[in-house]
This record gives C-alpha cells, sequence and structure tokens, in this order.
C-alpha cells in the first residue's frame, strides 16, 4: 500500500514517472507484526525435565542476542500430563503472545486420558529437534552391556527390576513396554513427574534403570555415576566429542546393536494457538531460524545429543500426521488408549 501524496497547487508540473518514483521514496515501512506485551511459553512438563531445559535454554539464547523485544515467561502447567498446558493453549484461540513447546506428550496424553484435545487444536510453528532416549543405568551396578542388564532382568523373574520414567502412558513407559515385548524382560515401572528427577532416583539407587533423554542424564554421566547401555534409535548418533573421560555419544551402541530391536525418538516442537494471522506465525517461524542459527544452539544440540532436524509449515503437518498415527498403533499395542 503506498501512501497517497497530496500536492500543493503551487508544486512545478511533474511528470508521472517522477510522482510515482517520489511516491515510492516516501511510503511509509510497514513493520511486521511482532509481540507488544511479554510472551508466555507454557512448558506442558514439570521443571527440570528435557522439555523444561530446552524452553529455558531458548529463553536465555533469545535474552543474549536480543531476538525480540518483549521477554518469554516460563511457565509450567504439567497437570494432568501436560494436558492442563494443552488445553490452555486450546482455549486461548487467536492469542500470539502465547507458545508452547511440546513433547510426544502431544500425541499419547489426549489418548491415554481421553481428554478433547489434538494438535489440530493448535498452530504448528515448528519442529526444532528429535530428542533420543538412552537405556541408563547405575555405574555402580555390574552390568557393562545393555544386553547384560536385560539378561540379568530376565534372570530375576518379572516385577524384580525398576524402571523410572516421566509420567505413566507417556512416552518413557512406551518404550518400557517396547522393551518388555522385544526381549521378555519384565519391570516395575516407577512414573516420577520429570526427566531431572528420574536422573536423581536412579543415582540414588531407588530405581535400577532408566530410559530418559540424553541431556536429562548428562551431568550425571559426565561425573560418573551413570552408565549409558544404548540408544533407541537406528543409528548411532553422530557426536564425537568425548563427554565423559573414556566416551563421546557416538561411543553409545543402538539398542539395535545390542540385541533388542525397539526405537524411538520424540518432538521438541513449537505451537501458537489456533486462530493466529500468517503475519504472527511467520514472527515465529523467523524467530526459531534465528534461534538455530546461533552457535550456542549448534553446541547445545552437540552436548544434548539431539537428532537436528527442522520442519515448518506443510513438511512439519506431514510429520505430525505420520506421528500421530504411529503413536495410536504404539498405545494401542501397550493398552494404554483410553477405554471409550
Amino acid at each position: 500500500m503506498i501512501k497517497k501524496l497530496i500536492f500543493k497547487s503551487g508544486v512545478a508540473k511533474a511528470t508521472a514517472g517522477a510522482i510515482a518514483a517520489l511516491a515510492l521514496t516516501t511510503a511509509p515501512a510497514f513493520a511486521a507484526w511482532e509481540p507488544t506485551k511479554p510472551v508466555e511459553f507454557v512448558v506442558p512438563a514439570g521443571t527440570g525435565g528435557g522439555a523444561d531445559q530446552m524452553a529455558r535454554f531458548i529463553q536465555g539464547v533469545i535474552i543474549k542476542h536480543k531476538l525480540m523485544k518483549e521477554p518469554l515467561i516460563i511457565v509450567n502447567k504439567s497437570g494432568g500430563a501436560g494436558a492442563e498446558g494443552f488445553l490452555g493453549i486450546k482455549n486461548e484461540k487467536g492469542d500470539p503472545h502465547k507458545i508452547i513447546i511440546t513433547l510426544s506428550n502431544l500425541f499419547t496424553t489426549p489418548m491415554a486420558t481421553g481428554v478433547p484435545f489434538s494438535w489440530r487444536d493448535m498452530t504448528p510453528v515448528a519442529m526444532l529437534a528429535l530428542d533420543q532416549f538412552v537405556l541408563w543405568t547405575n555405574a555402580e551396578q555390574p552390568y557393562k552391556t545393555a544386553k547384560e542388564y536385560i539378561d540379568a532382568v530376565k534372570a530375576a523373574g518379572p516385577n524384580k527390576f525398576k524402571m523410572g520414567g516421566t509420567g505413566s502412558k507417556q512416552e518413557d513407559q512406551i518404550i518400557t513396554v517396547g522393551l518388555e515385548k522385544a526381549t521378555g524382560a519384565k519391570f516395575i515401572y516407577i512414573p516420577f513427574k520429570g526427566g531431572g528427577e528420574v536422573a536423581v532416583q536412579l543415582v540414588g539407587g531407588h530405581v535400577q534403570s532408566t530410559v530418559n533423554n540424553p541431556i536429562e542424564a548428562v551431568s550425571q554421566w559426565r561425573a560418573g555415576k551413570l552408565r549409558a547401555q544404548c540408544v533407541f534409535d537406528h543409528e548411532r548418533m553422530p557426536y564425537k566429542a568425548k563427554v565423559t573421560e573414556t566416551q563421546s555419544w557416538n561411543d553409545i551402541p543402538t539398542c539395535q546393536e545390542a540385541g533388542i530391536p525397539t526405537d524411538y525418538t520424540m518432538l521438541r516442537g513449537i505451537f501458537m494457538p489456533a486462530g493466529v494471522t500468517p503475519d504472527q506465525l511467520a514472527f515465529y517461524v523467523d524467530l526459531f531460524t534465528k534461534l538455530r542459527a546461533t552457535p550456542d544452539w549448534k553446541e547445545y544440540m552437540e552436548k544434548g545429543a539431539f537428532n537436528t532436524t527442522f520442519k515448518t509449515g506443510a513438511d512439519f503437518k506431514t510429520w505430525l500426521e505420520a506421528a500421530e498415527k504411529q503413536h495410536a498403533t504404539l498405545m494401542q499395542e501397550a493398552g494404554f488408549m483410553a477405554k471409550k
């Protein structure tokens, strides 16, 4: 849109071309949309876990590099396995000052609880990364490989070994059930509020194993308190810099290499409420594109051993549709679907 120019009668005769050029040079700059007040950044999980750590890291990088003028305010809403956070965003239709970081409870929570919510009730912004899962044991235990540990669980008989995880009928328990089906081992699954607490419980010997994300257990691994047995993916993590005195993420074998034919990766994504405008969506896509270009983000991806896949727009929606179907199958096989 070009601002209309009004010429006084005393202005000398001008050609049409000169007028057009003048109009272009004096047209006002219309800024794209940006937040006009603090943005609430919802974490549908407890403090200390992978989603919470990533959200707080994002908050810090945005401040450091001045990527937006208004602040991000972290709000943890973990009630109902994250349903509190998701329903809150669903009910804020059209509000561009709220965003939410998602993990796979985006799919599992409505399936397990029957809460009337779907990822389609929000606006997908971006897949930031995919998170890995590692089978962890206490370093004081004698098991040097995943096979040794699973063999010990099987030899002990059903329900003798405890597997700690975040939440019930969520990612950690889905993986545990998959592990049981693939190997014949049987665990007592113990749910905790967040991945940080899960790692502490394993270090304290209150559970015998966990399937925490790398970033949730890296400090205990680096300190020699935990042993990384295998990663639940079809290939090893690519990061080769040493994390402990002797091991890099790349040194951790896949669970398939250890004879455990199961894998699983988890979404780390950003959504907005439904009903936002294209300009409002574009602001956040641009924000997170800039975030991913910072050296801080690249370092964080390596430290947390993330799969750095990034998707927006139609590609992200296609991935979400496929992931929803995958989780429906996994939840049905585990017997975790809500009774209708």
